[in-house]
């Protein structure tokens, strides 16, 4: 583990990592940048499949190097059971670990013997987590899991994109939300452990997970009757609320949230006084019947602005806006940059910059640690537990 990790809260902590893909390996990325020291066991040779999914990053592939900063890699093949070999390294390293986290296929883990019944008896004190696409039992139990197949069985699609087609979201929301709550996971338990003195075990579904975040659309349409309209880049049920072309071409997103602001926008932004008793604008659902012929207004008022000049006039108002920035705006948004949000990590194919987490604790600095080539510290490892060669 890196030097300065000593101090932080999960120093002492260690997490054996049985992970591929996307949610386990950011649910234990957390925990490598808080302290903990993450042993990532992976497949000999290609190690995890995350790692060829693209080279775009000096030689490396987009996602591993967000994923998998601060750990350890081993490289163990769990069916060499002979003595001396890969699985029994595998045991060694489980029965000195406080956390055991995996996200294997499912039923792999039982396969192998390292099943949270198994393990918890083995190792009363280790915690268990195990992260699926489905759960453990159910029909879905066996049904294969990946990120956009499983925001399609939560429904998200359904109310993400435009009229005419649903969308996916643009990043690995299932896994995301999966990793998270591993991740409090985890800290809950080592806090009960504290407490009782026992380990214990969790497992957490993709499905179940995404599933919290669609709380809003679940209610509205389970007792409003019919689910939300998809609107694209707009608010389904505020106007005006989402994106505005300025006469530049830039877009600028502005979201009305009361009375009060729709009257400050046509006065003070929109300079069109007489639009706020205008009988189709006079309320909130009426601006939603009339959404089209609103955005025309706003839209002709900001064609003769820059959207420079456009969030100026916003801002002054006190009326919420964004601008919609690319990719590489966000890189070089003034915000981050201000807050010194920003470090350099190292990798294999050289350094990177990444984003410190966002939990900001006045006078700590996150770990963040290299990123492992694949069994990068295998031979250090193996002789810590004990075996030559």
């Amino acid at each position: 583990m890196p030097p300065s990790s000593a101090a932080l809260p999960l120093a002492g902590v260690t997490v054996v990592a049985l992970e591929q893909a996307v949610a386990a390996p950011f649910a234990t990325r957390q925990l490598a940048d808080l302290g903990a020291r993450v042993i990532k066991v992976e497949r000999p040779g290609e190690g995890d499949f995350a790692r060829a999914y693209d080279s775009v990053v000096r030689g490396q592939s987009s996602h591993f190097v967000w994923l998998n900063r601060g750990k350890e890699s081993i490289a163990l093949d769990l069916k060499d059971a002979k003595a001396g070999g890969d699985r029994e390294v595998l045991d060694r390293l489980v029965a000195r670990a406080d956390v055991f986290v995996q996200n294997l296929a499912p039923g792999a883990a039982e396969r192998l013997g390292l099943g949270a019944d198994a393990l918890t008896a083995r190792h009363p004190r280790l915690i268990v987590c195990g992260i699926s696409g489905y759960g453990t039992d159910g029909p879905y139990r066996d049904k294969k899991a990946y990120d956009l197949l499983v925001q399609c069985e939560a429904g998200l699609p359904s109310i993400t994109g435009g009229p005419d087609a649903p969308a996916k979201a643009g990043i690995a929301v299932a896994d995301i939300a999966a990793g998270m709550y591993a991740f409090t996971g985890v800290l809950t338990a080592l806090y009960e452990r504290q407490v009782t003195g026992q380990g214990g075990r969790f497992e957490v579904s993709m499905l179940e997970a995404l599933g919290e975040w669609m709380g809003f659309p679940f209610y509205w349409t389970e007792y409003g009757g019919v689910p939300p309209v998809r609107s694209g880049a707009r608010h389904a049920t505020i106007a005006p609320y989402g994106p505005f072309t300025a006469g530049d071409g830039g877009q600028v997103f502005l979201a009305i949230q009361n009375q009060r602001e729709w009257g400050v926008l046509c006065r003070e932004v929109l300079e069109r006084p007489e639009l706020e008793t205008d009988p189709r604008y006079a309320a909130n659902p009426d601006r939603v019947t009339h959404r089209d012929a609103l955005e025309c207004e706003i839209t002709g008022a900001f064609g003769e602005l820059t959207a420079a000049q456009v969030l100026e006039r916003l801002d002054n108002a006190g009326i919420a806006n964004a601008l919609l920035r690319d990719l590489a705006g966000f890189a070089d948004h003034p915000q981050l940059a201000a807050r010194d949000r920003w470090r350099e990590v190292s990798s294999p194919g050289g350094p990177l910059r990444a984003l410190i987490p966002p939990v900001t604790v006045p006078g700590r600095e996150p770990a963040m640690g290299p990123i492992p080539d694949v069994d990068e510290h295998g031979a250090a490892i193996r002789a810590e537990l004990g075996f030559s060669g």
